[in-house]
Formats: structure tokens, sequence, C-alpha cells
């Protein structure tokens, strides 16, 4: 009898030491999964021998060469996490075909945009979200998008309210928001146009560009070199000239508020 209840315990030990998972994890956009499953290592029987969801073991028919994980059966909602645990024997590996399915999709509209003209703040509120995803602020600034924040998503389909700081320059602005998922296909929000009534930057000294530039106001800037390389960027009311080289036949371009300055260092 001692012997019997020491076999049975080795082979406990022995079966747990060579069960293996694969795991797959996401949002739940609708779809299901699709698993290839191998012959076992031995030659008898499949490899996946358990299939569970968030937990809870499927009734998924998993003893054939290939298996369909019915994620429709739990009643997701769209965005809702999921973690999908293969469990398998040793010596084989099942293959997931279609994991992406479970990737955060940009499904987002955005519902309103605007720019509080005091605080300077871009709030926008979106719905239909199906996954968390990071949402990116542009601004149309020096003809060209160029980004100006970003923030998280919450990945939920009913109404989310996002506020981000944004530094308009004078005259008219546009915003929007753009959004990367899996597919690296970017979707972007129509435009928000905003008038800033605040009087253009200006700058000094007019001449004879030697240790710093002093704008009237705070501003966003970026510095070029004459060869259109990128020296410096930020937001301020000076930009420290003091390390450029004196170039006599090239000039440096200062981008700032909606204005460009080319000059020589003196």
């Amino acid at each position: 009898m001692r012997i019997s209840v020491l076999a049975i315990s080795l082979l406990a030990i022995v079966s747990l030491s060579v069960a293996q998972e694969v795991k797959v994890e996401g949002v739940y956009q609708g779809k299901n999964l699709y698993v290839m499953n191998p012959f076992a290592s031995g030659g008898v029987g499949y490899c996946v021998y358990e299939v569970r969801v968030n937990g809870a073991v499927t009734t998924d028919e998993v003893n054939s060469s290939a298996f369909e994980v019915d994620l429709s059966q739990y009643q997701f909602k769209l965005g809702d996490r999921i973690q999908v645990t293969l469990k398998h024997k040793s010596g084989c590996t099942p293959r997931v075909l279609n994991p992406e399915v479970l990737d955060s999709k940009s499904s987002f509209n955005a519902t309103a945009m605007k720019v509080d003209s005091k605080t300077k703040k871009f709030t926008f509120t979106t719905t239909g979200e199906s996954g968390s995803l990071p949402f990116i602020v542009e601004q149309f600034r020096w003809n060209k998008w160029i980004k100006v924040g970003e923030i998280k998503g919450q990945g939920t389909p009913g109404a989310n309210v996002y506020s981000i700081q944004v530094y308009p320059h004078s005259g008219e602005n546009q915003f929007r928001v753009k959004q990367v998922d899996y597919t690296k296909q970017p979707r972007y929000s129509k435009v928000c146009k905003f008038r800033s009534m605040t009087p253009p930057i200006t700058y000094s000294p007019q001449k004879k560009f030697t240790s710093e530039i002093i704008f009237s106001d705070e501003t966003m800037f970026e510095l070029y070199n004459p060869f259109g390389n990128i020296i410096s960027r930020g937001i301020g009311n000076k930009v420290d000239l003091s390390s450029l080289k004196k170039l006599d036949k090239y000039k440096y371009t200062l981008l700032y508020d909606n204005q460009t300055l080319q000059f020589n260092k003196e």
C-alpha cells in the first residue's frame, strides 16, 4: 500500500513538471482565437489538454489538430481585458494563429474638441474606444503637424474626456488627435480650430545674433542648423546661441510662434 501511494505521488509530481502553458493576453475585439494543435511528443493524443479564459476552464473541444477558442460565449464587452491560457504537454507547442485579434484597435470617435482661451488646455471627448491606446495630440505649426502631447486612452466604449496643456501661437491654430494601433496605420480625428488673440511674438536683438535670442513672451520653438538638422527645441522666452559656430556662408533657422527666422551667428 505504501508503494502504491508513493508511485501515485511521484506520478503527480512528474505530470506537474512536464505541464507547460502558452498565454495570450489583450482586449476583446469581438473575434475568436484559432489554435494549431500538434500531436503530443509521444505520438498519442494532441498537445493541448486544457484551455482557460480569465482563469475559467472552457468547454472548447481541443482533441483535434486545430480548434477555436470561442470568446463570444462569455458576453465580454468590447475592450474587456482577456487572458487565454493553453495548457499543453511537454515536447510540443501549440500555436495561436491570430493573436492580433486581442491587440487594442483604434476605433475612437472624437465627439467634441475645444481649446480654452484662458487655461490654454485642449479638451476632447471620445466614444467607441475598444482598448487602451495612447492619444497623440498634434498641432499644425510651421507648415507641418507636430506632436505637442500624449495621453493614455481609457479604452472603454463610453464617453471619455481628456485634457492636456497646449501652447497656441498667435492667430488661427489647428489641433487634432491621432492613434496608432497594431496595424501601424494612424487614425485621426477631425481638426479643431482655435483663434488666439495674443499678439505675435517679437524677438531681440534684431541684428548681430551672438549669445541668445530673447522673445517678447513664452513660445514654442525649434532651432535648426544650415543643413536641416535640429539643434534644440522647447518652450521658453529665449534661445541660447552660445554653442553655435559662426558659418559666414550659411544661416541657422529658428521656428517660433508661427514664424520663421533665418540668421547668421556673429
